[in-house]
């Protein structure tokens, strides 16, 4: 009975959207807010008794009772894992608090909206539960096609077209993925994940599974939206409503992260020549996109455009955490990834009360506006400081074991620059939004003024406490669980390894502190409070760094035009130098 478990993280989710979509007319004003909320909670719950079972082994489950004879495997297979069924219960949290936040919210279409999340929130279990590459890509597809539909909600110009680059690259992505798809069961005979890695190791050095790794990692990159693929996100963003923005950076871009550790360490993690050049080169994709990221957002005054370039840089950081292909590291990316993911969803559904509240999203003109809902600043204040790497809370559990990992495989001299640096860019830009929305501060307008912006408002149907709600239970989770997620993460690192063939692995403990964590702390301090006091500066101070910093940031925008052929053009060039660097390197 217990291996019957892992189906239904995925069939409970569609069932409830195909009964929702044949009776939802008949129902109560909010029953289908309270049935979308309950499916979450319960997919949740689901995902913390599967993970507690797969404490003493994953829960295998065969689809049809198609199985394995000898070493052919012949069916369809979920696995939950440690890893897996952690990333379910995470899924139905962040479903469900954004569930909460919608309430009533999109009354005026029905249940369509729940239809649509429900499919989304089905896909991405799926996604994080199969074993099956072609299964994967079957789910990636699912997912997209469910957030294309989100991201174009309201039918307006500016949120088609968003939609429609996302979907022109992702697309893009998922035809690599296909592509990789192919060359590997081309190679190797078999799309079973555990098995594609026993037959990886056996290969050698082939070049063909260089050509696969490349393919999927730039799919999955895609998805994950790091530099230079992540041109789609913050279009997506700024258009998306705020609670399918809670779960595009809460979830989905996660989803990508997730999804190449998996194949990293089930399938190429046995090829020891594909192992060596993916070290490298996740590594410096991941302090680009981490550097990148924090830059970009810090130049922002649309706080949804910000929030998503924030999400550019922290999966870099994640990336970095990949590339260490050390125990501790993926300790430390997956409690980073849960911590983020909680904190970026309760940053979304901030900008949504402002929109709601205040109708506007723009920094500088909400200056001084937010003063009435403090409560609402408070919290902005603590997501900073969370993301900026405040000593306490998950993420900060998850830097001082990816700091850890960094030392100990060599990497630190690169992870000292860019944690640290996209960490406190990124925490800076949030608290300077607190102290100009919140406090008043900040007359004198910095780079960001420069940057897009626009008119935006949604529904103000909702209480503030309503609203209010499901953010304080986010950043509570992401203040005390720390210790507990990072056991988790520990546990799930050493069942990924055991799987992936590395013996009986240890995550060595993680240091009591790290200096990263205050570097990042200190720079978003000093960043916010340059910006926000910029008319108090002296200008034999100000003047050198505006006239070292502006081209730096200008040259940045520039490369953001929002057109869709330079999207598609940037996503060639990236597979084409990652291509050429596992080739050559």
């Amino acid at each position: 009975m217990i291996s019957a478990l892992p189906p239904l993280a995925v069939a409970v989710p569609i069932l409830v959207a195909a009964a929702l979509l044949g009776f939802g007319h008949f129902l109560p004003r909010r029953a289908a807010d309270v049935v979308a909320i309950l499916c979450a909670l319960g997919i949740a719950a689901l995902g913390a008794v599967m993970a507690a079972q797969a404490m003493h082994g994953p829960l295998l489950h065969w689809f049809g009772g198609w199985s394995m004879r000898g070493d052919v495997v012949l069916g369809i297979a979920f696995s939950a894992d440690l890893a897996g069924s952690t990333m379910v219960a995470l899924l139905g949290l962040l479903f469900a608090a954004s569930f909460l936040f919608a309430w009533g919210f999109f009354e005026e279409v029905g249940v369509q909206f729940h239809v649509l999340m429900l499919v989304f929130l089905a896909a991405m279990a799926g996604f994080s539960l199969t074993r099956d590459l072609f299964n994967l890509f079957v789910w990636f597809e699912v997912m997209s096609v469910a957030a294309f539909a989100l991201t174009a909600y309201r039918l307006e110009e500016s949120s088609l077209e968003g939609a429609l680059n996302f979907t022109v690259t992702n697309t893009l992505g998922a035809i690599t993925m296909l592509a990789g798809i192919g060359l590997l069961y081309g190679r190797l005979g078999s799309l079973d994940m555990p098995t594609l890695g026993q037959r990886a190791a056996a290969a050698g050095a082939d070049p063909v599974l260089l050509a696969g790794f490349c393919l999927l990692t730039v799919a999955l990159l895609v998805k994950a939206a790091t530099v230079p693929f992540h041109f789609w996100l913050p279009d997506a963003h700024a258009v998306a409503p705020s609670p399918v923005s809670m779960i595009f950076s809460g979830a989905m871009v996660a989803m990508g992260i997730f999804g190449l550790t998996r194949l990293t360490w089930n399938i190429f993690a046995h090829a020891g020549p594909v192992a060596d050049q993916a070290h490298g080169v996740l590594l410096w994709l991941g302090a680009i996109s981490t550097v990148a990221g924090g830059m970009l957002a810090l130049a922002q005054r649309h706080l949804k455009r910000m929030l998503a370039f924030s999400t550019v840089s922290h999966t870099g950081i994640l990336l970095m955490g990949l590339a260490t292909l050390r125990p501790d590291g993926l300790a430390g990316l997956l409690t980073y990834l849960v911590g983020h993911g909680l904190v970026k969803a309760a940053l979304f559904a901030l900008a949504g009360v402002l929109m709601a509240t205040l109708g506007g999203i723009d920094e500088i003109g909400l200056r001084g506006r937010g003063r009435d809902i403090w409560p609402a600043g408070l919290a902005f204040a603590l997501g900073g400081l969370l993301l900026a790497g405040a000593p306490f809370g998950l993420m900060d559990e998850g830097v001082k074991l990816l700091d850890a990992a960094a030392s100990a495989g060599g990497t630190a001299s690169i992870a000292v620059l860019a944690l640290p640096l996209g960490a406190g860019l990124t925490g800076g830009a949030v608290l300077r939004v607190t102290g100009r929305v919140f406090l008043g501060w900040g007359e004198v307008p910095g780079e960001e003024e420069r940057s897009p912006s626009e008119e935006e408002s949604e529904q103000a149907n909702r209480p503030l406490w309503l609203m209010l709600l499901p953010v304080a239970v986010l950043l509570l989770l992401a203040l005390t669980t720390g210790e507990f997620v990072a056991g988790f993460a520990r546990h799930a690192a050493n069942g990924m390894m055991s799987a992936a063939g590395e013996g009986p692995p240890l995550v060595p403990d993680a240091p009591a502190h790290s200096w990263l964590s205050w570097a990042g702390l200190a720079l978003a301090v000093v960043v916010a409070a340059w910006d926000l006091g910029r008319q108090h500066l002296p200008r034999l101070l100000d003047r050198p760094v505006d006239a070292l910093t502006a081209p730096v940031f200008a040259g940045l925008d520039r490369l953001h035009s929002g057109l869709i052929g330079d999207e598609v053009a940037w996503i060639l060039l990236g597979l084409a130098v990652l291509a050429l660097r596992l080739a050559y390197g």
